[in-house]
């Protein structure tokens, strides 16, 4: 049985220290719950669900995780740390139009093992706990900004290196990337191929392609007038 030190008293209670074999224990369980919530969806997966698939007793579980909304919380950590380590290996020395190509390319390919299917692994908990899970959602959100910034300094980068014309705007364009990017997670997963997803990051970089020094200039759309 897994043994915790009690805690010692302090200005504040602090959390009780886990045992290695502890530690291996949580990391298992936050696995396999972050794999049935990213193939069945987060409301689908319960407690039990996720017990079973770790073969962990009942108080192993809860003694880790005293409700589903820690374990979401560390389903999203586990997460947001395997999204942005990927993308920062991807996106880190970004600063061609090549170098899109190349993270659009991996993503896809990425995408179309699982023929479209199952969506972002972020981005399909966006969708699911945004409007109901507060605390998921703030982190949630946080992620989705730092992978953004990923794209905002690349496309400075390729300011700076004379791809991009001087009065492009990185924030603007690392937006779209991510729409195009979430969006085509979504219309691959409804289709269940990754073509759709394609079409949409390619059409993406096309417009940031356009924003070359030597490309024609294209007339900018005006904002939207409030009625």
């Amino acid at each position: 049985m897994e043994r915790y030190h009690a805690a010692v008293p302090d200005t504040g209670t602090r959390p009780r220290r886990i045992t290695k074999r502890g530690e291996v224990t949580r990391a298992h369980i936050i696995d396999r719950a972050a794999d049935l919530m990213y193939r069945h969806g987060v409301a689908a997966t319960t407690m039990d669900d996720v017990r079973i698939a770790a073969d962990v007793s009942k108080s192993q579980l809860y003694r880790n995780f005293p409700d589903k909304k820690a374990l979401i919380q560390a389903v999203i950590g586990k997460r947001a740390a395997q999204v942005l380590t990927r993308e920062a290996k991807r996106l880190s020395r970004l600063d061609s139009i090549r170098g899109l190509e190349l993270w659009r390319d991996a993503l896809v390919q990425n995408s179309q093992l699982n023929d479209g299917a199952y969506g972002c692994a972020l981005g399909s908990m966006v969708n699911e706990l945004s409007d109901t899970n507060d605390e998921a959602r703030a982190l949630l959100d946080d992620t989705m900004r730092k992978w953004e910034q990923l794209l905002v300094d690349g496309f400075n980068r390729m300011i700076e290196s004379g791809v991009v014309r001087s009065d492009a705007d990185p924030q603007k364009l690392a937006i779209g990337m991510m729409a195009a990017l979430q969006g085509g997670y979504v219309l691959a997963q409804a289709a269940h191929d990754a073509a759709p997803m394609d079409t949409a990051l390619t059409m993406a970089i096309d417009s940031v392609r356009a924003l070359a020094p030597d490309a024609p200039a294209v007339k900018r759309r005006r904002a939207l007038k409030k009625p």
